[in-house]
C-alpha cells in the first residue's frame, strides 16, 4: 500500500538531491536512476539548472525574495511502501522507475533513489519543474490526486495494492502506536526532540518543517501545524506538543536564538525603550504571579521568569533597539524600509554575478576540454567536433594563450568569493530585517496596549479548555 507526497523545492534542490543519494540509504547507490540526467547530486544539479533557465529565462539559483519563497524550480516526491506488503528494495525500485516515466513522460528530468535504511521502503523522487521539451510541472493538490492515481495504477500492475485512504479513521490504537506507549516511549516526545534539534541550526520555520519533511515526517500546514512521524497512524498538532511548540514560539526560539538579552541601556532616554522596559516588568509579574501561559525559551530547564520565551523575546528586542540606538518606531520603520531596499539591490547584484559565474565556468569547462583533447594523438570524429567547438568559445572570448586561461581561472574564483561574500550579507540583511520587523509588529502591540491583555486572555481561554 504505497503511500505519496510531495514537497516544492524552492532554494534547496542541491540539499535534496545531496540527501536522497547519500549512498548510505541506497546501498552504495545501488537503487539510485537518473532520467535526462546524471545519477549524481552535483551532476544531476547542473543539468537540470541549464534545462530550468533555458526554458523559464530565470536564475536557478536566485535568492528568494524578500517576502514568499519564491519560484518552484523542482518537486520532490516520496512514495512509501507498507512494510506488511513486503516489498523488497528492488521491486520497490522497478515500480518507482516505471511510475517515473508513467506518470512524468521520457522527457522530464528525474532522479530517482530508493531507500532500504528503516524498515518501511520508500523512493524519493526529485523532478525538474520543466522537462526537456519545457513542458511545465505544478504541484498542487489537483496535480498531486491525479499522481497518486498513477502511482495506484501502477502498483496495482505489479501486483501491491494501493493506498487504504480510510487508514487510520476510526478510534482504535494501532498496535505499534500501543506498544510504544506500553515502553513509555511517544510519539510526542520523538517529535518535540527532532524540533529541539532543528532550531538550534535552520533559518525559519519554513526550513524547519522542510527538514522534518526529509527525515520523513509528514507535515500539514494551515491554520495550525501538524506533524505525523514515520509509521506513526494520527497527525500531532503542534500546539498539543506544549507552548514551545505552538507556531508563534518556534519562529521565536528560531528568530531570537542567537540574541543576547543582557539589557543595557545606552544613549538618550527614548520612548521606545521606556515602553519596552515597563513591559518586561509587567510581563515577568504575570509570569510570577501565574497569569499567563508558560513558554520556556530552553524546554530542558525548569519554567521561571527568567526562563521565559516572551520576557525573553522582548528583553532581546531591547537588546537591539540599545545596540542599535533606535529612538522611535518612526525610526524603526525608516531602518525597516531601508533594508528592503538593500536586499532588492543584493538580490539584483547577486544575480548579475550568477550570471557571469555562468559564463567564466563554461568558459573554463571549453578551455579545460581543449587543452585535454588538444593532449591526445588520436581523436575520435565526436571528440573532433568538440575540440573544434572549444577552440571556437576560446578565440571568440580571447582566450588564446595559458596565460590567459590561468588569468580566467583567476577571474572565476575571484567571482566565486565575490558571491560567498555577498550571500553572506544577503543572509545577514535578511536577518536583520525579519528582526526590525519582528520588534515594529511587537512594539505596535505594547504601545495600543495590546501586548499585555493578549497574553492575559490567551491564559483565561486555555484554562477554560482545560
Amino acid at each position: 500500500m504505497p503511500y505519496l507526497k510531495s514537497i516544492s523545492l524552492h532554494n534547496t534542490v542541491d540539499r535534496s538531491l545531496a540527501y536522497i543519494l547519500n549512498p548510505d540509504k541506497t546501498e552504495d547507490l545501488l537503487y539510485t536512476t537518473a532520467l535526462n540526467c546524471m545519477a549524481n547530486a552535483e551532476d544531476a544539479y547542473l543539468n537540470m539548472k541549464m534545462v530550468y533557465e533555458h526554458f523559464s529565462g530565470k536564475k536557478y539559483n536566485e535568492p528568494p525574495p524578500l517576502n514568499g519563497k519564491g519560484r518552484v524550480k523542482a518537486i520532490h516526491y516520496i512514495q512509501s511502501f507498507d512494510p506488511q506488503d513486503n516489498i523488497s528494495p528492488e521491486e520497490a525500485h522497478r515500480i518507482s522507475k516505471a511510475f517515473a516515466r508513467k506518470t512524468f513522460g521520457d522527457d522530464c528530468q528525474i532522479v530517482i533513489a530508493t531507500h532500504c535504511d528503516k524498515n518501511h521502503i520508500h523512493t524519493h523522487f526529485i523532478l525538474n519543474s520543466y522537462s526537456l521539451t519545457g513542458k511545465k510541472f505544478y504541484d498542487n493538490q489537483t496535480t498531486l490526486n491525479k499522481i497518486k492515481e498513477y502511482s495506484d495504477r501502477v502498483c496495482l500492475a505489479f501486483g501491491v495494492q494501493p493506498y487504504d485512504k480510510s487508514k487510520g479513521k476510526g478510534k482504535t490504537m494501532a498496535y505499534n502506536e500501543w506498544e510504544h506507549q506500553k515502553r513509555g516511549t511517544s510519539w510526542k516526545q520523538k517529535i518535540r526532540i527532532e524540533i529541539d534539534r532543528l532550531i538550534a541550526s535552520v533559518k525559519n520555520i519554513d526550513e524547519l518543517l522542510y527538514e522534518l519533511e526529509l527525515l520523513g515526517y509528514t507535515v500539514k500546514r494551515g491554520k495550525y501545524i501538524s506533524i505525523k512521524a514515520p509509521e506513526q497512524q494520527r497527525f500531532v498538532r503542534t500546539q498539543t506538543l506544549g507552548e514551545d511548540y505552538i507556531a508563534e514560539s518556534i519562529a521565536s526560539r528560531i528568530l531570537w536564538r542567537d540574541v543576547g538579552a543582557n539589557v543595557t541601556l545606552s544613549g538618550e532616554p527614548a520612548p521606545i525603550r521606556d515602553d519596552y522596559i515597563k513591559a518586561i516588568d509587567d510581563v515577568s509579574q504575570l509570569a510570577r504571579d501565574g497569569k499567563k501561559i508558560q513558554r520556556k525559551r530552553d524546554s530542558t530547564s525548569l519554567y521561571s521568569p527568567e526562563n521565559d520565551m516572551d520576557i525573553y523575546k522582548l528583553s532581546a528586542q531591547l537588546t537591539i533597539i540599545n545596540r542599535d540606538n533606535i529612538h522611535s518606531i518612526g525610526e524603526l520603520e525608516g531602518k525597516i524600509e531601508n533594508l528592503k531596499d538593500t536586499y532588492e539591490k543584493a538580490r539584483q547584484e547577486i544575480n548579475v554575478l550568477l550570471s557571469e559565474q555562468d559564463r567564466l565556468n563554461s568558459l573554463v569547462e571549453s578551455a579545460d576540454t581543449f587543452y585535454e583533447l588538444s593532449e591526445k594523438s588520436t581523436l575520435s570524429i565526436s571528440e573532433k567536433l568538440r575540440l573544434n567547438i572549444c577552440r571556437q568559445c576560446m578565440q571568440k572570448n580571447g582566450i588564446n594563450s595559458h596565460e590567459k586561461y590561468q588569468r580566467l581561472k583567476q577571474l572565476q574564483c575571484d567571482t566565486k568569493q565575490k558571491i560567498s561574500a555577498l550571500n553572506s550579507n544577503f543572509e545577514n540583511c535578511k536577518r536583520l530585517y525579519d528582526v526590525y520587523a519582528d520588534i515594529a509588529k511587537t512594539y505596535r502591540e505594547i504601545s495600543k496596549g495590546d501586548y499585555i491583555s493578549w497574553l492575559v486572555e490567551e491564559k483565561k481561554k486555555r484554562s477554560k479548555m482545560l
